[in-house]
This record gives C-alpha cells, structure tokens and sequence, in this order.
C-alpha cells in the first residue's frame, strides 16, 4: 500500500500522482475529500468536463449492477484516451469492496478510479484492501490541525493581496476546522468583505465569518446518540447549510451504531464496562466524542441497538426508493433515534 499522510499530500500530488491509477481518499472531513479527490483528478490527464471520458457514479448505481464498475474500468472510451471513473459516498458496501479487491490485483491501462469514502475504521473491507496492494493509493483525510488552518488562511489570503493582524490570525481558526470546503468557504468569504482594507483584523472575524468548526456530520451523529434535540436540529441546520448531503449522516449514524453493537456485545460477553471497551475498540475516535460513545453504551442494550439499526437501514432503503424525499425521510429517522436516546438516558 502507498498511505500519503496529509502533510505529504502536496508533494506526492506534484512528484508522484500521476503514476497511479487507483485512489481511496477517505475520511471524516468530507469537504476534504472532495477537494483532494478533485486534485487527483486533475492530475489523471482527462478532461474533467468531457462526459465521454469522466465517468461519475455513486455507490447506490452499482447496487443494482455489482460488475459496472469493473466493465467502467476496463472499457475504452467512445473517441479513444484516458478514462476517469470517479465514485462517490462509499462506505463499506460489499460490492463495491468485491470490485476493488479486483481492481488492485493488477495494474490499470488507460484508466483512472477514483473512490471518495468516509470514515473507514481500520481493518475494514476498503481499507484492507488498500493495505495489501500495491497498486492502490490511500489518502486519509481527518479534520485540520493548526498547521493545515494556518497554510489555508495564507493561501486564501495572498491570492487576495490581504494581511491579517496578530489578534485576527489567532481568533480566526477558532471558527475554522470541521470540515474543508466550509473553511477555505469561509475565508474566502472574509477576504471578499475586506478587499479594500488591505489587512483583516478581529473585528472583521467578528462580523463576517460563521463558524465552519462544527460541519462536520460528526456533532449531528453525537447529539443523536446523547438524545440533544436543540444540538441535533442545531447541527442538521449547519450540515445542510454547507451543502452537504443529509443522506450522510443517516449513513454515518449507521456505522455509529454498527460500532456500539460491537462494544455492547463485547461488554455482554467479557463483562467489562464500556469505558474499558470505548479504550480498546474505539482507539480511532477523537478523545472528544468517546465520553459520548461510552454514554451511549451504557444507556443502549444489544437487542436495541439492533433493532435501530435495522430502522435506519429500512430509511436508507427509501431514500433510494424515493430519492425525491431523501432528506426528509433521513430527518425524519434521525429525529427518531435521537428521541429514543434521549429517553434511553
């Protein structure tokens, strides 16, 4: 496997990109991911607006045909060149890890894959896969540290010509950091208001920027799981405001759940308390969200979790059925379960 951590994504970006043709950008910031998959893309040689050489597709299209992405990959385009075969909202989904697994056996001709996934836990099917081939590239994409908002707050800012104060630049990232897009958005956004100040202080921070900290679907999944009404209603207004897709946090409450009924029955079975089982299964989530998982394992018993879980898949099903009222039905079942955790606690 080649993993290309996020303070060597620029260098393998400009030195090394072009030599591979398999990508599985994953993580929890998904405004991340999209935009590194963007750049992947712009690096495979193919028109990114020719139809006949980019083909998009998301994970529910090869539900119902589990050989399409393979017949995507090895097919020849209409008028000849390179192929772009870019796929959206993976999660773990079996026929797309079958495909994969058969992707990366042998080395891509005149094609490039690209699939954009969320969170993927390590030793997951995705993941595994990535791991043991050498023909696949993983990118990982977690939430910015200071580094990272830094070197986006000066990139945004010089393309403008734009200083930023002492006392600016310290509260700035304080707003920034959840997910990406919604950062690079908002800075953008607060050198359009300052164009003609030449240099941004607090106060412009103070009056023009939102707070891009919390997109992520993350706060919405743990004010469902503590049964936080205002916070779940409160975090599903931000989510849709930075347009991203509602339908991922339906998804992302799923894996959540999948999680906790492995630690319940972990629990069940070696009668350990949860914080011991949140210490040694749940080494991946940030120390922020464990008090809230470890909450939610004492409150959820087994046969619970699984009955939610099947709910949720039931709704996810309908959103595919009737895609026309998607959000609504993903709300809906979210509100739901964030009831039933709230009277669980």
């Amino acid at each position: 496997m080649t993993e290309v951590k996020s303070h060597e994504f620029d260098g393998f970006l400009q030195r090394s990109a072009a030599q591979y043709r398999l990508f599985l950008i994953y993580g929890p910031d998904r405004g991340l991911v999209s935009e590194r998959a963007g750049l992947v893309a712009g690096k495979s040689g193919v028109a990114l607006d020719d139809p006949f050489s980019v083909t998009r597709l998301d994970v529910a299209d090869l539900q119902g045909d589990p050989g399409r992405l393979i017949d995507e990959a090895n097919a020849i385009g209409l008028f000849g060149g390179e192929k772009l075969i870019w796929v959206r909202g993976a999660a773990n989904e079996k026929v797309l890890v079958d495909s994969l697994q058969l992707l990366s056996q042998n080395p891509l001709v005149g094609s490039t894959v690209i699939i954009e996934a969320g969170d993927l836990k390590k030793g997951s099917g995705l993941r595994r896969i990535a791991e043991s081939s050498k023909n696949l590239v993983a990118i990982p994409c977690y939430a910015d540290d200071a580094r990272a908002l830094n070197a986006l707050i000066d990139n945004e800012l010089a393309a403008e010509g734009l200083r930023i104060s002492a006392d600016a630049r310290q509260q700035l990232p304080e707003f920034l950091g959840g997910d990406r897009i919604a950062s690079r958005n908002e800075v953008r956004k607060l050198a359009l208001y300052c164009r003609d100040a030449g240099t941004i202080e607090v106060r412009h921070v103070l009056e023009i920027i939102g707070d891009a900290s919390a997109i992520s679907t993350d706060d919405a999944i743990d004010a469902i799981l503590s049964g936080d009404t205002d916070g779940f209603l409160a975090a599903m207004h931000k989510v849709s405001s930075s347009k991203t897709p509602i339908f991922l946090v339906l998804q992302g409450c799923l894996k959540q759940l999948q999680l906790l009924d492995v630690m319940r029955a972990e629990m069940d079975e070696r009668r350990v308390p949860a914080a011991q089982v949140v210490q040694t299964l749940g080494r991946h989530l940030h120390f922020k969200r464990k008090p809230v998982i470890e909450k939610a394992l004492r409150a959820w018993s087994g046969p619970a979790i699984a009955r939610e879980m099947n709910r949720i898949q039931s709704a996810i099903l309908q959103t595919r059925q009737r895609q026309a009222l998607e959000d609504s039905i993903a709300i809906h079942m979210l509100l739901s379960t964030t009831l039933q955790s709230a009277r669980r606690n």
